[in-house]
């Protein structure tokens, strides 16, 4: 019996929204899609998550990606309010699914610069159960660490569990560790899977 939904953020409680947020920083198609192979789309980015490395750090590793864009890249990151932005039903959901019995987590690999600057968008949390980002603990998904820290924080029985993520490494991680795993694509697709597995 399913008695516990733990949740990813990015992509699925919230918008992660990098590409609209390089177009409203004023980037040109271009320009915006090199930042983001320097930045978002690089191996690098986990490191923001991470939690280890300071600012400058990560944005010298930015750099070292593409230094002809430097003035670029530190103009991009200097502030990422509204890289992640709202989504209306997440509050109503996780108050659904509580009213109903279950206790409802976060998981997310997530930048202490996202947590401050995008505050707003993560009114949800107090909603919650209980939950880990990932630059607290100093570790990302889909490495097994940080799920078995989040089952042994709260006292979770894996086969209890149900695991929402938007990216397939995340999930299958999730469920190699004996939860039950969804791919998040639309919340409707998630309460279908979930009424699968006898979520009401």
């Amino acid at each position: 019996m399913i008695r516990n939904i733990i949740f990813d953020i990015g992509n699925v409680l919230t918008n992660f929204r990098w590409r609209e947020f390089l177009r409203d920083k004023g980037f040109d198609e271009a320009m915006a899609e090199r930042i983001a192979k320097a930045s978002v789309q690089s191996p690098v980015w986990d490191e923001i998550d991470r939690g280890v490395w300071d600012l400058e750090q990560l944005m010298q590793a930015f750099i070292d990606q593409d230094p002809e864009i430097e003035e670029e890249l530190r103009r991009a990151y200097d502030n990422v309010t509204g890289m992640v932005t709202k989504r209306d039903y997440a509050i109503p959901w996780l108050k659904e699914l509580k009213s109903k019995g279950y206790r409802v987590f976060y998981l997310s690999n997530f930048s202490q610069k996202s947590y401050e600057d995008c505050a707003d968008a993560l009114d949800f949390i107090p909603y919650m159960d209980g939950g880990i980002l990932s630059y607290r603990e100093k570790m990302v998904k889909p490495a097994p660490e940080i799920y078995r820290l989040l089952l042994s924080r709260y006292s979770l029985e894996a086969q209890e569990s149900v695991f929402l993520d938007d990216t397939a490494s995340n999930v299958e991680a999730a469920r190699a560790l004996g939860l039950y795993g969804i791919c998040f694509r639309t919340k409707e697709q998630a309460e279908e899977e979930l009424r699968g597995l006898g979520v009401c």
